[in-house]
């Protein structure tokens, strides 16, 4: 639902009434009008986790959180909005920066080979097709590290945003989305508060938009259709990001929760957070350290949503359960970010 500043009595009354029975929001409203580009998330309690058998182990248990109000960009930060920051700023994504092996090497196996200095230049990585078929169990596969590569070049130095402004910014680390939500006077969501907006109202259900699965009907959102990595059918229209708002909206009036492009969020990524989770937790409780057995000497951050590369043979991202973890270093074509505020 779009954010509102007051409902009459009828209104709320007709409101909840058309609601879906698996609805599961309070009725709060909010105190204040919301933010330019910016929609009213209610308070309510989020069952959160996996929906249905497509759920990865990490998703488990389903647990209850009590969620505080907030707003939240209707949209995926964009190449307009992120360039307007950086020429306020001068800010320099890391990306653009030169690469510190020191830092690096803490993140890789001990005794791991410094690169060469020809390798170690600014950059970024960046999705190329595979010729073929491959085994997907290894992302080093389509994934090329590409000197030149960022935010104002997502596909390395030969390409450009020109054209693309109304596109989410991508090759945006963490650290770089971190920074722009605090230039706006934001923040990034929490995990929780991220999931809560994408079901949109609705508890339990697999997508934004509900249980159709994610591949019958007219495009629902931005994602891989075809043969993961090789063969990608466009039927949504799309081979890479697509403008924001290019596909329905939530019940919450917000773009894109699903596909476009991967959103980080303020976590640090531990697979088996939800276990340790107290019957308390709330939309602020986040781990103090992160743990990814796939990558166990990094501390990666919460990314989610899914993007243009997701589909069901691979990762099923633009599911609302779905949480996959990266560093807070990395820049890829297939991750930008969205902020929030709180509600005073």
């Amino acid at each position: 639902m779009k954010s509102i500043l007051f409902f009459s009595m009828l209104g709320i009354i007709l409101l909840v009434s058309c609601q879906d029975a698996k609805q599961n929001t309070q009725s709060t409203l909010p105190t204040e009008p919301a933010p330019e580009g910016m929609v009213y998330i209610p308070a309510g309690t989020l069952h959160m986790g996996g929906d249905n058998d497509q759920a990865d182990q990490n998703e488990y248990p389903k647990h209850d959180v009590e969620i505080y109000p907030f707003f939240m960009d209707e949209t995926e930060v964009t190449n307009e909005q992120f360039s307007a920051f950086v020429a306020e700023t001068g800010y320099e994504t890391v990306a653009e920066r030169a690469l510190d092996w020191e830092e690096l090497k803490k993140q890789v196996p001990p005794g791991t080979p410094r690169p060469p200095d020809s390798v170690l230049m600014p950059g970024a990585l960046v999705f190329t097709p595979t010729t073929g078929a491959v085994p997907l169990n290894n992302p080093a596969q389509w994934w090329t590290w590409t000197i030149g590569a960022n935010w104002q070049h997502p596909l390395g130095p030969a390409s450009s945003i020109a054209d693309i402004m109304d596109h989410p910014a991508v090759q945006i680390s963490w650290e770089d989305a971190d920074a722009y939500c605090r230039w706006a006077g934001k923040r990034l969501p929490t995990e929780s508060e991220w999931e809560w907006a994408a079901r949109g109202g609705l508890e339990d259900m697999v997508y934004p938009w509900g249980d159709e699965d994610v591949n019958d009907g007219p495009p629902k959102a931005n994602f891989y259709q075809g043969l993961f990595p090789h063969v990608n059918t466009k039927n949504d229209g799309y081979l890479l990001t697509a403008p924001v708002k290019s596909y329905p909206a939530n019940g919450y009036g917000l773009y894109d929760m699903s596909g476009n492009v991967w959103e980080w969020c303020q976590d640090l990524f531990d697979v088996s957070y939800y276990g340790k989770k107290s019957d308390t937790a709330n939309s602020q409780s986040v781990p103090d350290q992160g743990y990814n057995p796939m990558n166990p000497y990094a501390q990666e951050r919460i990314i989610r949503g899914g993007s243009f590369l997701c589909n069901d043979d691979y990762c099923s991202g633009y599911r609302n359960a779905r949480r996959m973890g990266s560093t807070a270093d990395t820049g890829l074509n297939h991750t930008g970010c969205r902020c929030v505020k709180d509600v005073e």
